[in-house]
């Protein structure tokens, strides 16, 4: 009996699986969840890593079946092995197998503010990014030649591993070496490099000349290849700039196409007239509405290829404009103009029948502040009963008169 089977389900696998079988279940879930092959299955990919690194160890299965991830605690497993490097030990890469070489470093990812304009019309930026670089003084020893030495303590690994009882539970702590402080290595202060401190690196700035094409998107990443954080033995990340577009005062993009709230007077929008529309390209849209056409409020209508261009090929997608009317303000006109719209537009329509039923006269006021927030379907401060906020009983309606 095991305490616990999380890790033997992460495989697929029983309890009382050979360590031929897992090594199989293994190899056929890294193949499949491999961020390579499967770049949305990260999280997998480290679970199903971290649980072979436990089985497939005799001590830590035998801990882990007696204990279950209890009796892991503590030991720092799941920072023991990164999941590339255990994949890689697994299929022989690095080895003389087909992905040999250095460990590859970290991403550098960093977010830029841009415009609708600049993804309109693009642009070329620039941004300085602080990272690490190999110290040309010491070429990465991090002192002279001969004397960076192996620390003996821990065997080059940066971490030591004891045994700690714990009442009936025996726990496994891994913790940084004493000796070299987690580095692996042991240099005299006297040898150690006057330029990088013993560290084999130093810090750095460099300026990147981000390009940013007509029709990019919103979180449209663009990549600098091997240029992220160098380090002895580590094949470079890549610096990542992410694009982050700063909401517009009057568009609204909607894939490769641009919406446009259009405010137009009552005049025009009954009896025709011509509006104007700033463009993102400095130019102006003369857009001309025909007499009589009856805009409406919220009516939608189409400007053909004045959109977005689209990415690479620059086609230009399509602008919506979709029209807010400005009625005049109450009490805006005398009896005599009001007699004249009367005979001008179209007639009003007659009141439905009632059947038997007497009508009712009833008046209509100014909706307040919170009643309005009540029709839109939006909470009111004040309609927020005390048992909505726990501080109260049910909520008690006062009866109006």
């Amino acid at each position: 009996m095991v305490k616990e089977t999380k890790y033997y389900d992460s495989l697929g696998v029983s309890p009382t699986a050979t360590e031929s079988e897992l090594k199989k279940a293994y190899r056929k879930l890294a193949l499949k969840f491999h961020p390579d092959k499967n770049p949305d299955a990260g999280d997998k990919f480290k679970e199903i890593s971290h649980a072979y690194e436990v089985l497939s160890d005799p001590d830590k299965r035998r801990m882990y079946d007696q204990f279950g991830e209890e009796g892991l605690t503590g030991a720092g497993m799941s920072d023991a092995m990164d999941a590339n490097d255990l994949f890689s030990q697994l299929f022989g890469f690095g080895q003389g197998g087909g992905r040999s070489g250095p460990r590859r470093g970290r991403d550098m990812v960093h977010h830029m503010k841009v415009s609708l304009e600049d993804l309109y019309n693009g642009r070329t930026s620039k941004i300085a990014v602080q990272k690490h670089v190999i110290c040309k003084d010491c070429e990465g020893r991090g002192g002279k030649e001969g004397a960076v030495k192996e620390c003996t303590k821990c065997k080059g690994t940066g971490y030591t591993v004891s045994m700690r009882q714990m009442g009936p539970m025996v726990q496994q702590v891994q913790q940084p070496c004493s000796e070299c402080h987690g580095q692996g290595e042991i240099i005299d202060e006297k040898n150690k490099c006057k330029t990088c401190n013993g560290k084999k690196v130093v810090n750095d700035r460099k300026v990147f000349e981000v390009h940013i094409d007509k029709g990019m998107r919103d979180g449209q990443k663009i990549t600098f290849a091997g240029e992220g954080d160098q380090a002895p033995g580590i094949e470079p990340g890549d610096v990542v700039i992410v694009l982050d577009q700063k909401p517009h005062a009057h568009f609204i993009r909607k894939g490769n196409d641009l919406v446009y709230e259009a405010k137009i007077d009552l005049l025009t929008s009954l009896a025709g007239g011509r509006f104007s529309i700033p463009h993102l390209d400095d130019r102006v849209l003369i857009v001309t509405i025909k007499p009589g056409e009856a805009i409406r409020p919220g009516q939608v209508k189409v400007i053909e290829h004045e959109g977005m261009p689209t990415y690479r090929h620059h086609d230009k997608g399509n602008m919506f404009v979709k029209f807010v009317v400005d009625f005049p303000p109450p009490n805006w006109t005398d009896g005599d103009t009001i007699t004249r719209l009367e005979s001008i537009l179209p007639q009003r329509p007659s009141l439905p029948p009632n059947g038997n039923k007497q009508p009712e006269e009833v008046t209509m006021q100014d909706a307040s502040e919170q009643q309005q927030s009540r029709a839109h379907n939006h909470p009111h401060p004040m309609d927020i009963d005390e048992d909505e906020e726990g501080q109260g009983g049910p909520g008690v309606q006062c009866a109006q008169q």
